[in-house]
């Protein structure tokens, strides 16, 4: 699976008025303030209402980061405003599996050593599937969370060796 490097996403609310792609070139250009030697590709997901933006520089891309503080807005030509959100692409809200770690782990210390990846949103213990004969859990958590950075796929939890998987993992 690839992966999208020196990439940002701006995210448009899918319920807003639909812009062409002449408008999003200004906006980049006006509001985001991107030198054109700064950009490598701009690619428009029309159906999701994304933009992706490639960079040549890893530092040009931390700075549009920190300068927005991950949001702007599109001021429609009626009007309108869109809030629009701007991350790192692959990062955003993922769902993941954490295996191998023993059932008796405080939840407090789970939460802790996952906080500096993002924003939890929830976690819940997964359960055999009805198919078996014990409805139990089977000691794999599920959790969502708004990830400012990557996961690695191993990490130590209060001395345990966890695994952690979730789709665009790099």
């Amino acid at each position: 699976m690839g992966e999208r490097n020196k990439t940002i996403v701006c995210c448009f609310d899918p319920r807003s008025q639909r812009i062409n792609a002449f408008q999003i070139h200004e906006w980049i250009y006006e509001c985001l303030q991107i030198p054109e030697d700064d950009i490598r590709i701009i690619q428009i997901d029309g159906f999701k209402r994304h933009v992706y933006i490639k960079f040549t520089e890893e530092q040009s891309m931390s700075k549009i980061i920190r300068a927005t503080g991950g949001q702007k807005e599109y001021k429609h030509e009626t009007g309108e405003i869109t809030q629009v959100t701007i991350e790192i692409a692959g990062l955003g809200v993922k769902k993941f599996r954490i295996v191998n770690l023993p059932v008796e782990t405080n939840e407090y210390d789970f939460r802790t050593s996952l906080s500096k990846y993002g924003v939890e949103k929830t976690i819940r213990q997964e359960t055999w599937a009805p198919v078996y004969r014990y409805k139990l859990h089977n000691g794999i958590l599920i959790a969502e969370m708004r990830l400012k950075m990557h996961l690695p796929s191993h990490m130590a939890i209060t001395g345990n060796d966890a695994s952690i998987s979730y789709d665009g993992q790099p």
